[in-house]
């Protein structure tokens, strides 16, 4: 994007946001419910998209781990396997407080897993389920999708529209928001990525990108909020920037057909919006106005990315649902869907349940609040 001028009023950085859900409109506000009380409650399984091949230079082993990171895991591995960390390899980032299923790789050329590499793992809460070999390293984002089931508890059960605002969600779609782990409590990443940025952002300042993602996921939350406030969110605009479902496959659309609509509402395509950073929009008309008021708003984020020298994406609004179901049971209810990578099970929970940490606030465990359930879902 070209960059904004920064001389221009700043809005402020309200947090918490004030986001809207898409089904208020249509249900009201849900009520209270209670999510991953215990990490069973909340599963994640990866889904490539491809299998190894069985042969090459790349152990690949595929794991299941309670109550740990990605980067415990990886780093155990490497210390296990006698590699460094840079030799192991992983597609995306599962959340701690969870079960989940995930592939990795070691790079060992010319030689086998050590014999006794459950031994070496066993202090760790986590089971090897598969070992394979591939000829190349696991790299981020090669990944297509995650499968979730989530338990769900609590007075939102007694909701008359919960099974409504469910099949809604799966026959319509869901807001493509980046969940309120990506801006850390209290949104603490978000007011350092303003900081780092206003100063000039340094790779020895952030030497993953966690600041200028938060920034970047910020305006786009901002930019996806004006859309639902408008209703125009699922609908493409004249000189909309459309991506295909399930790919990254864009076109823009300089006009708006029945045609175009209609693959709109089975969910074939879907808006999109803009990712900030170096490079022109391919966004033009109305989309592209949007973006615009974008960057009016927040001059200093924008121009700060822009400086950083980031590239400019895109992102869908929209999520789709795939394989939903839903299997009620006593006090609880579990909800199983497959999003595609990079996209937050928060995004659907928060349609579904009230709770602290979907509206992007940083609750206070209490007696009734344990750290656990207040934790939220980062999967990538």
């Amino acid at each position: 994007m070209s960059e904004a001028t920064s001389d221009r009023p700043q809005a402020p950085i309200a947090w918490p946001p004030s986001w809207p859900r898409v089904l208020d409109a249509r249900f009201g506000a849900p009520r209270p419910g209670g999510y991953r009380a215990t990490p069973e409650d909340f599963r994640v399984e990866e889904q490539l998209g491809f299998e190894p091949e069985g042969q090459g230079e790349h152990l690949w082993l595929w794991i299941e781990k309670r109550d740990l990171t990605t980067a415990m895991v990886a780093r155990r591995l490497a210390k296990a396997c006698e590699v460094t960390q840079r030799d192991v390899g992983y597609a995306g980032m599962k959340d701690r407080h969870a079960v989940t299923r995930q592939w990795f790789s070691v790079h060992l050329p010319g030689r086998e897993a050590p014999d006794d590499l459950g031994a070496r793992l066993a202090d760790l809460p986590l089971t090897l389920l598969e070992a394979t070999r591939h000829p190349r390293k696991l790299k981020r984002g090669v990944h297509a999708a995650n499968r979730f089931r989530l338990r769900v508890t609590g007075e939102a059960l007694e909701d008359p529209h919960l099974a409504e605002r469910w099949a809604w969600l799966c026959h319509h779609g869901a807001a493509n928001y980046f969940g309120p782990q990506r801006f850390g409590p209290d949104g603490r990443n978000l007011h350092r990525a303003a900081s780092v940025l206003a100063r000039g952002w340094r790779k020895r300042d952030d030497r993953e990108g966690m600041l200028l993602s938060a920034a970047r996921s910020y305006l786009f939350n901002e930019l996806l909020a004006a859309r639902i406030a408008e209703g125009s969110w699922a609908t493409p605009l004249p000189g909309e920037a459309v991506i295909l479902d399930g790919t990254s496959s864009q076109f823009v659309a300089e006009t708006v057909d029945d045609s175009l609509l209609e693959r709109a509402e089975r969910l074939d395509l879907h808006p999109s919006g803009v990712l900030w950073g170096q490079g022109r929009s391919v966004a033009q008309g109305e989309a592209q106005s949007r973006e615009l008021a974008l960057a009016e708003a927040h001059p200093a984020l924008c121009d700060g990315l822009v400086r950083a020298g980031v590239k400019t994406a895109r992102r869908p609004l929209r999520l789709r649902l795939a394989a939903p179901r839903l299997a009620p049971g006593e006090g609880e209810a579990w909800f199983s869907f497959t999003l595609p990578r990079g996209a937050f099970a928060t995004a659907v929970l928060r349609e579904l349940i009230a709770h602290p940490t979907l509206s992007y606030h940083t609750p206070r465990p209490g007696p009734e609040q344990g750290a656990a359930d207040a934790s939220t879902a980062a999967v990538q």
